[in-house]
């Protein structure tokens, strides 16, 4: 944080608030310290930022005050009802500004989405600072600050609201990704920090995880995750990418043991080197999707930008594709960028990348280590159209499924609430005709003639009978029977 301090700017009055029953105005706050979290939240840095600003919130109680910004990136982004869904998945206390135009982060100067404004008690701005693990750092700052000030604050904080009440009463809550075999669904139903294993109708047969944040290896319910979020199957065992404890997570269906195989519970900035040893100790970011093959799963590691692999035999993790610079570009796999690749499937010896925040699907020949473009022109290629796969566009994509029987991909394309399909034979893009409403699905799964759908911000699993179209959502009974067939 450097710079001469300066009045912050006032808030302009057409804005919009979230989380408090009046707009803060900054000449009330004198004596009290503001942190300006300037943030689209479909970024993994600022997702991974809210437990930093939780944590010095609950420290200095009333005498900081946090305030996001949100500066949507995506079009899907933009809305009040968008912004609700989000505060109320990552339990977001504090008051929003929704900034859809930039016209605050104008008057900030603010260049980088990801940035946090520290205004002193005498309402000047101090400094900035975007980036990861800074928590100690404005620990102590703040407390400087505040030792300095010595006098008391000048009025009550706005009274926050809880958004969207009721989620944790749900039977799903934000469910993130799905994954089906012939007779089992698996639900990461990430909202209450679980996984479930339910049979194809809904019933649920066991739970794992115990519908509280934390990072616990043990039986069942005695476990805890972090936002689960995608699964691959393999000889009675479970896999997890357990994003929010950078973790990747090892069930076991019949014993019901969930262990750690890779990450410690932290997130690792850039790694010295691309093959690891002793994967329990190595920091991973923000793992969100998985693929299995010959005893290797690859790990879509969203918050570096990059594809890794853990091998099974050898216990060994490896950087397979990714620079660790965020961007769009192709070639040999170690000097090509992705931008938040967040979900992985496969045909063949192609591995196939929804690359979310190129609003992009990606190929890895994992023969040649070659990575190329199917869809996608740019980190602001954003948009949604239909036809040649070199002139279609997506939105925010999060998830994908091959089909390989018919050599096709399945594709949730997330903010523009569809589902779509690559046809890899013609190079065609479609729009799947869903008979329900979509809001932001954020997973798929493919198994016969049967397309499961997470849609996420509904708080569902749809389930898609693609030989004749019907659709029905899953009632999911959380009823444990206990039994397995």
């Amino acid at each position: 944080m450097s710079g001469n301090p300066i009045p912050a700017p006032r808030f302009p009055d057409f804005l919009e608030w979230f989380n408090t029953t009046q707009p803060v105005d900054l000449d009330w706050q004198q004596g009290r310290v503001i942190l300006l979290n300037f943030s689209t939240y479909c970024s993994l840095q600022c997702q991974n930022i809210l437990a930093d600003l939780e944590y010095l919130d609950s420290r200095y109680h009333e005498r900081i005050q946090v305030i996001g910004v949100h500066t949507p990136c995506f079009p899907g982004e933009r809305t009040a009802g968008h912004l609700q869904h989000i505060l109320s998945r990552y339990n977001i206390k504090h008051p929003v500004i929704n900034d859809p135009d930039r016209h605050l982060a104008r008057l900030y100067g603010i260049k980088q989405r990801e940035t946090l404004v520290l205004i002193d008690t005498n309402g000047y701005i101090t400094g900035a600072t975007a980036g990861r693990n800074i928590r100690h750092k404005l620990d102590r700052i703040i407390g400087t600050m505040l030792n300095k000030a010595g006098r008391p604050v000048s009025s009550p904080c706005p009274v926050g609201a809880s958004p969207e009440p009721g989620e944790s009463s749900r039977a799903l809550a934000f469910p993130g990704r799905v994954h089906a075999t012939n007779n089992r669904i698996f639900i990461a139903d990430s909202g209450h920090n679980r996984v479930l294993e339910t049979t194809t109708h809904g019933h649920v047969l066991y739970q794992f995880g115990s519908n509280t944040a934390g990072f616990i290896d043990a039986r069942g319910t005695a476990a805890a995750f972090n936002n689960p979020q995608g699964m691959v199957f393999s000889d009675d065992y479970l896999y997890v990418a357990d994003s929010g404890n950078h973790a990747i997570r090892r069930i076991h269906l019949q014993s019901e043991e969930v262990v750690t195989i890779a990450g410690t519970g932290k997130p690792g900035g850039a790694p010295a080197g691309s093959h690891f040893d002793n994967p329990c100790t190595v920091n991973l970011d923000s793992p969100c999707g998985l693929a299995l093959k010959d005893n290797s799963i690859y790990i879509a590691m969203s918050g570096m930008h990059q594809v890794w692999s853990l091998s099974l035999v050898a216990n060994t993790l490896e950087i397979i594709a990714g620079s660790g610079s965020k961007g769009l570009s192709d070639g040999a796999a170690h000097l090509a960028s992705f931008a938040q690749p967040s979900a992985l499937t496969l045909m063949g010896d192609t591995l196939y990348v929804a690359d979310a925040e190129a609003s992009a699907i990606r190929t890895i020949d994992l023969a040649t280590c070659y990575v190329s473009t199917l869809a996608g022109s740019g980190l602001k290629g954003y948009g949604y159209h239909d036809g040649s796969i070199a002139d279609a566009r997506f939105q925010y994509p999060l998830d994908l499924n091959a089909d390989p029987h018919s050599g096709s991909l399945w594709i949730a394309d997330t903010y523009n609430n569809k589902i779509r399909k690559i046809e890899i034979h013609n190079n065609l893009v479609s729009s799947m005709l869903v008979q329900r409403p979509l809001n932001q699905p954020g997973g798929l799964a493919f198994s016969g003639n049967t397309l499961y759908i997470a849609n996420t911000n509904l708080h569902e699993i749809i389930r898609i009978n693609l030989q004749n179209g019907s659709s029905e959502t899953l009632n999911v009974n959380d009823e444990h029977s206990g039994i397995r067939s």
